[in-house]
């Protein structure tokens, strides 16, 4: 059924869960200033005393501070959980067993991820004076020969910079690349692409200034790629301080010269899993809300932030509101990914493996995995009719001062791979000004987080959630394939 004949039907004979009749008929209708029908605005304003009693639940009452103290538990016990590695398989089985015992229907489906190293790294700087060079590899990197490399450098501010050096002066060396911040999407690139630029340029290995606007001499890691049929180079990060202390001496023509060895391996693919917990809705073959964050991290710090918040606020979500006895109309799905870092493996195989039903089975994307602090409000991509809908909902956060709205969508990644398409989706807003300071570093630990702030987090998620999963319409939808 259209939306539009959805709502119309809805308006004429329906009645709210919640004990309210609502009119018996629609006098307003979508125009391109967001003018909601009459009906529906009510029905969703219906749901005001149950978000604020979810609010309160979870930030001051029974569920205070749950949220940290469960995230906290998980990283002590697990750390790191690299994609591939036997602690994330064994940190999923844990979790498993704790949807289980919160009531929600627990289980994993397979998902294929990269099996990468990393071993002994390390740099030293030789001329023009010697200095240890901290590094930390970027994932699947491969590593140097036994013994290192032995080069001088090559510095350069932007690709541009690099693209202009004759290949004969870039051959044979390694290329150091301090790119200034522009913030993460235009700075990532160096990161992503420059073993790829550099050795098309007949570099022998990259060293890329860690991709984050501030430093106290901390490394970030990150995923890389490599270009088919170009030579695959070792690649790493250094310190801001190191990469603009060699920028400078390299613009001041002295020559640099660099040991740099690199123990890393690529070890092919491995098995790992989604892991899902339902708070099964009230109609048999519903459509799903799947609220959603990632389980993997690096292997540095122990991903408390990037992305056991994200990952915690999305599954307590779902566990609060089975301990407070509601049940929607529609499953709420609560999604662990995992091998988000290596480019959405877990998100990609979920979507592969549920295609065939997934316009049917998939109503609404929610994730974090931008940080979680402060809530402010939700981003969202879909359609103006769900736009205009969904800026209805975010008002009923109005006690968590998280109303604010913006599009399209900056931090959900792994539901990047459904919303790209025009499925209907939305990720947390949070002040997460000082995100970059922390991401893929060691730094990446439990007192970043802070306990009221996840519960808000909490609450943001439970309320959206539950409340799109119980309206009385399916959220609108154009939806394009993926082949």
């Amino acid at each position: 059924m259209h939306f539009i004949e959805a709502l119309i039907l809805f308006s004429l004979v329906i009645t709210i869960g919640h004990g309210n009749v609502l009119d018996n008929r629609i006098d307003e209708f979508w125009t391109g200033e967001c003018t909601l029908p009459s009906g529906l605005r009510k029905e969703i304003q219906s749901y005001r005393p149950l978000a604020e009693e979810i609010i309160e639940k979870i930030t001051s009452k029974d569920f205070r501070g749950e949220t940290w103290r469960s995230l906290s538990d998980f990283v002590d016990k697990f750390g790191a959980r690299l994609a591939g590695s036997q602690n994330l398989e064994d940190a999923i089985d844990y979790m498993v067993d704790q949807m289980t015992r919160a009531g929600l229907n627990a289980h994993t489906e397979e998902a294929t991820v990269e099996n990468w190293k990393r071993g002994y790294e390390s740099a030293t700087m030789l001329n023009p004076r010697k200095a240890d060079l901290p590094i930390l590899g970027l994932g699947s990197s491969v590593g140097t020969m036994r013994g290192g490399i032995i080069a001088e450098v090559v510095a350069v501010e932007t690709v541009d910079e690099l693209n202009a050096l004759p290949d004969e002066v870039v051959k044979g060396k390694i290329v150091v690349f301090v790119p200034k911040w522009k913030g993460y999407g235009e700075t990532v690139k160096y990161r992503s692409l420059g073993a790829t630029w550099a050795a098309k340029k007949g570099a022998v290995a990259t060293l890329i200034r860690s991709i984050t606007p501030f430093s106290l001499a901390t490394l970030h890691t990150g995923h890389q790629g490599y270009q088919d049929g170009v030579r695959k180079i070792p690649t790493a990060s250094i310190t801001v301080e190191d990469a603009s202390e060699i920028l400078r001496m390299y613009k001041r023509n002295e020559t640099i010269r660099i040991h740099m060895e690199m123990n890393d391996e690529n070890r092919g693919v491995a098995k790992s899993r989604n892991t899902i917990g339902e708070l099964t809705g009230k109609n048999a073959n519903s459509s799903v809300v799947v609220v959603s964050g990632h389980l993997d991290s690096w292997d540095v710090g122990v991903g408390a932030m990037d992305d056991g918040g994200g990952a915690f606020i999305a599954w307590n979500a779902a566990k609060f509101l089975k301990a407070m006895g509601l049940k929607a109309r529609r499953t709420i799905r609560a999604i662990l990914w995992t091998g988000e870092e290596q480019g959405y493996l877990g998100a990609r195989a979920y979507m592969t493996n549920h295609s065939l039903s997934e316009e049917k089975e998939f109503n609404f994307f929610i994730e974090s995995d931008i940080g979680t602090f402060t809530p402010t409000g939700m981003d969202f991509s879909g359609t103006k009719e769900a736009e205009c809908l969904f800026k209805e909902i975010l008002q009923l956060l109005a006690p968590l001062n998280a109303t604010q709205f913006a599009s399209p969508i900056d931090g959900g990644p792994d539901i990047s791979v459904w919303t790209d398409r025009g499925f209907p989706g939305a990720s947390l807003l949070n002040k997460n000004e000082k995100y970059f300071w922390y991401h893929h570093s060691a730094a990446d630990r439990m007192e970043v987080e802070d306990p009221d702030d996840l519960d808000k987090c909490t609450a943001v998620f439970a309320v959206v959630s539950y409340v799109i999963a119980d309206l009385s319409v399916d959220i609108p939808k154009e939806i394009k394939s993926f082949y």
